[in-house]
């Protein structure tokens, strides 16, 4: 590894300048959940469109309340989707349901609990005021007004105002189509033997998941050998997509082919080796095709670690999503022993209480200790110059969620 190692936010910095949003498509509303919007949704027209009754009861003009108790006629109904076919006028009621078009004439609704009613005519026993119960067009969003701005993740709430503006398809930013590549010849599949010296291939499992937890597609996932030129080859295959993750083969043993491959095949070299612990034999380039190239640690919590740190906020901005909306911090309420030399990310769980989140780490932290990324909420970030940190302090975290 360098001498030198890049500290991790300069290579998250290093990432993102070279990270741009893709293009815009547009996705059907159903189809649109948990996708990032390209382009801000305005409103042609006002929502509700209409002046329209909070309650079930009659629509009436408020001065004919005035001296309440007092008797008008009913005569029209206006319900949801079938308005009244006539005015209101004085001494006159039209009955109407929540939801239903105030009839012109008619300036307030007196709620059916408040009236009693008898051969076509109903008893009002309370004054109401000019509005009162009544919705007001535009009262939700007005006629020309934005609504969503660009980079923000759909979720039912936005899928449900989009709709009520009248759009059934939002433009959406393309999702990247990422290639997963895993290598070492020690590598099986789950469900096959094990032969001696060999280990379950939990990095194409477990990266995938993340990818698509991103909110990206995976484009394919392959396992390559220990070999110079099938480990060329792959990588090769891997360059239409966006992004490319490698997991292991990035250190300097005999063994290790990824960065050759990624030099002979013109990937420009952004960094290799970052301060961080777990994930110090990690690097970056880009491919003349613009395909993001990420090499990540063999060990799966180390892969896992840094394509939290690295490679989901590159997905981020490739989305144009926000790429810090994920930073947040929390009291650490348990001693942390640590050297200075190298930032740390630890697997923590968090508590929500009175004065923010509360984190403990997850137990052991090695960077083969898989476990430890069961139950965990968020990584604690402890700055590379930081030696224990005690309990009670703050400390900044990324949320995994």
């Amino acid at each position: 590894m360098p001498d030198e190692l890049i500290e991790i936010e300069e290579a998250r910095r290093l990432v993102l300048e070279r990270a741009s949003p893709l293009a815009a498509e547009p996705v059907p509303l159903r189809d649109a959940l948990g996708r990032v919007l390209a382009v801000e949704v305005g409103a042609a027209d006002p929502v509700p469109g209409f002046d329209n009754s909070a309650m079930d009861g009659f629509a009436v003009r408020a001065a004919d309340t005035a001296s309440a108790p007092v008797t008008l006629q009913v005569v029209d109904e206006s319900r949801a989707g079938r308005p009244a076919e006539r005015a209101v006028r004085a001494g006159e009621a039209i009955l109407i349901s929540t939801g239903a078009m105030v009839p012109e004439g008619a300036d307030s609704v007196v709620r059916v609990e408040d009236t009693s009613s008898r051969d076509g005519s109903v008893e009002v026993g309370v004054t109401v005021e000019p509005g009162g119960n009544v919705r007001r067009a535009g009262e939700d969003v007005r006629r020309g007004q934005s609504v969503i701005p660009p980079g923000t993740v759909l979720g039912a709430a936005e899928l449900g105002v989009i709709a009520s503006v009248g759009r059934g398809a939002a433009e959406c930013t393309r999702r990247p189509r990422v290639y997963v590549l895993t290598t070492g010849d020690e590598l099986h599949e789950p469900g096959e033997p094990l032969r001696p010296g060999g280990i379950r291939n939990s990095n194409a499992h477990s990266v995938p998941a993340l990818v698509e937890a991103s909110g990206a597609e995976v484009a394919e996932v392959e396992t390559v050998a220990d070999d110079p030129s099938a480990t060329r080859s792959a990588i090769e295959r891997a360059l239409d997509a966006d992004v490319v993750v490698i997991c292991g083969g990035v250190s300097v043993g005999e063994h290790d082919h990824v960065r050759a491959a990624l030099a002979e095949l013109g990937v420009q070299e952004a960094f290799w080796g970052v301060a961080l612990r777990p994930g110090k034999p990690t690097s970056f380039g880009v491919h003349d095709s613009g395909a993001l190239m990420f090499g990540l640690p063999g060990n799966p919590v180390s892969a896992m670690v840094t394509f939290l740190l690295l490679a989901r906020p590159a997905i981020d901005a490739l989305l144009g999503a926000g790429t810090e909306r994920r930073r947040a911090t929390a009291m650490l309420d348990e001693e942390y022993a640590k050297k200075p030399g190298r930032a740390h990310a630890v697997r923590c769980r968090l508590e929500l209480r009175d004065d923010g989140w509360h984190a403990r780490t997850t137990g052991e932290q090695g960077s083969h200790v898989l476990t430890s990324m069961l139950g965990a909420d968020a990584l604690a970030l402890i700055p590379t110059d930081s030696g224990t940190v005690p309990a009670g302090q703050r400390v900044e975290i990324e949320l995994l969620a």
